[in-house]
């Protein structure tokens, strides 16, 4: 990636949890946290990643994937408003795991400190 596309995807990331944030009204969009946007070269294709808080076995995961997909043109548009862009690349969310497995490796070192005090 070069330093403009890094810079483009930032941007892009930036403003997409601005809009989320602030003009979103789909509640199952609530939760989500960006973790990074990687732009393509020639800026057509914008990848976000994306996590959220885990509820009931998943269901939370699914129910923002397809909100995120149903608000694509939205926020594409929004950013188009908001970049001055030659080219405003198609959004195409996917899942990131890292804060889940992150949340997941804490509560194990908790259990294995909470193991070692009680021996």
């Amino acid at each position: 990636m070069t330093r403009r596309t890094e810079r483009v995807g930032e941007e892009i990331r930036a403003q997409i949890a601005r809009v989320l944030r602030e003009e979103a009204t789909d509640p199952r969009l609530r939760l989500v946290t960006l973790t990074r946007v990687d732009v393509a070269p020639d800026f057509a294709r914008a990848d976000v990643y994306w996590s959220v808080i885990e509820r009931e076995h998943g269901v939370a995961r699914e129910q923002t994937e397809q909100a995120l997909e149903h608000a694509a043109g939205f926020l594409r548009r929004r950013l188009a408003e908001a970049l001055t862009l030659r080219r405003m690349p198609s959004l195409h969310f996917h899942y990131d795991p890292s804060l889940a497995l992150g949340s997941e490796t804490l509560a194990l070192l908790r259990d294995l400190r909470h193991d070692d005090g009680e021996r």
